[in-house]
């Protein structure tokens, strides 16, 4: 087909982005419908969008349904993935219901594109401090082979939804004027200036559902689960733009000389490194920041360095557009 007709479910942070992203990359669309649990109007960057409430039927003609995930209509994809199916769409759910289902491809295009064929009409879209992380280790497998990989991240609030990124501008303006802290439904503790390491439920053995997460997501998207993947995941006053510290041993030695050629020469990969502090007004931005990935499409690699004490160990910085780069996109 030469267009297509598409929806997009759920109308929050995420849904607003997809909308965006279609439009900004052209995305053949001849007929866009936004669903979400009501009737109403939303306006993105000037355009006015009539939301219909998700139905049965909505998916009625509709050939690709993007479903945003929990930061939009939560649960969402449960209850109408199978009747959009049904009526011929391909689902691709950025939440998390379908990601680890054994007959649901769990895709990053940079990553396993090829798993794509695989569907039986839903493909799930991984967690987006899954996706950034993978696109960075997929080149240093390849050449090097993975054996373990310890990642901590410093996630925007974004990532908890449209009201999460109005708790921080509320509580950050109630500090400043010294204020009562307003009251919080995104975070059991205030965000504004402070640094939550707690995403998602405790499971019984201390780890959070968010950090298990990329250790799934990881073995299932790059097919070994021998990698031994260890998160630590924390919440941080930043708008948008997620962080990751990650730090990797492979069976054979990279230098982070070799390390930056091959993300150099992979896909969705721009190296902002300059660590020679005489590399004149380059070295201000030796690094990436949140701000930035904002906008991007791609991931943001940095402050590469090989571990002085372990001869195949490397850290580097990872930034991504956690709302673009990790779900619209």
């Amino acid at each position: 087909m030469s267009d297509y007709n598409v929806a997009v479910v759920g109308a929050g942070a995420v849904g607003v982005e997809m909308v965006r992203v279609l439009r900004q990359r052209g995305f053949p669309v001849r007929e866009l419908r936004v669903l979400a649990r009501s009737n109403r109007e939303i306006e993105i960057d000037g355009v006015t969008h009539c939301v219909r409430e998700t139905t049965p039927e909505a998916f009625d003609g509709i050939q690709i349904a993007l479903f945003a995930g929990t930061e939009g209509e939560k649960g969402a994809a449960v209850t109408f993935a199978g009747e959009a199916t049904k009526r011929g769409a391909v689902v691709i759910d950025n939440g998390n219901d379908f990601r680890m289902a054994p007959r649901v491809p769990l895709v990053v295009p940079e990553v396993n594109g090829a798993d794509v064929a695989q569907h039986e009409g839903i493909i799930a879209n991984p967690n987006c401090s899954t996706i950034q992380m993978v696109v960075a280790l997929k080149p240093l497998h390849d050449a090097a082979r993975l054996r373990r990989v310890i990642v901590s991240t410093y996630q925007a609030v974004s990532g908890a939804g449209g009201g999460a990124i109005r708790e921080l501008a509320a509580e950050t303006e109630a500090r400043i004027q010294k204020a009562p802290r307003p009251g919080s439904q995104s975070f059991a503790k205030p965000i504004a200036f402070n640094a939550l390491a707690h995403i998602g439920g405790f499971r019984p053995d201390g780890f959070t559902s968010e950090e298990w997460k990329m250790v799934q997501e990881t073995h299932k998207i790059l097919h070994d689960d021998s990698i031994a993947v260890n998160a630590t995941c924390v919440r941080i006053p930043v708008y948008n733009g997620h962080s990751e510290s990650i730090y990797v041993e492979t069976e054979r030695k990279l230098t982070a000389e070799e390390a930056r050629e091959l993300w150099n020469s992979a896909p969705g990969i721009q190296v902002v490194d300059a660590p020679d502090p005489s590399d004149g007004d380059n070295h201000r931005r030796s690094y990436p920041t949140p701000q930035d990935a904002d906008g991007a499409d791609v991931t943001l690699i940095g402050r590469v360095r090989e571990d002085p004490f372990v001869p195949n160990g490397l850290s580097f910085w990872c930034i991504s557009d956690n709302l673009r780069n990790g779900g619209a996109t």
